[in-house]
């Protein structure tokens, strides 16, 4: 990963990337994008998106990210659906930390045309 590069691990710089689904100029078109755009923003401990992309019926109330935390690579090990032509999606995912790494299946739903999380499991 060069330092230009979207920590979500995609080669295009940040802004081109995962920034525009942040500052709302884009919705990411998948619901693989939207994960890694999620991943992207516990990076950058961006909390208000993070609330915004989480399905209604399962949002917190508010998200305490531990500022100690340094997330060090994202790998997607596999999706299901959550293209154009899908209402729901999953995607399977290896985010690693410095420390030790989360291994998680996230469930999206598409809400008024938007990805959004719903929730995870954490296979075996």
């Amino acid at each position: 990963m060069t330092t230009r590069s979207c920590p979500c691990g995609l080669p295009e710089a940040y802004e081109a990337c995962c920034g525009r689904y942040h500052s709302g100029a884009a919705a990411a078109p998948t619901a693989e994008r939207l994960m890694r755009s999620r991943y992207c923003a516990f990076v950058r401990r961006d909390a208000a998106y993070l609330l915004r992309t989480w399905h209604p019926r399962t949002r917190p109330e508010r998200i305490d990210l531990d500022p100690g935390t340094r997330w060090t690579g994202l790998e997607i090990l596999d999706t299901t659906g959550g293209s154009a032509f899908h209402t729901t999606g999953t995607v399977t995912f290896r985010a690693s930390y410095r420390g030790g790494s989360l291994h998680e299946r996230s469930r999206f739903e598409r809400v008024d045309g938007a990805w959004v999380y719903v929730d995870g499991d954490f296979p075996g």
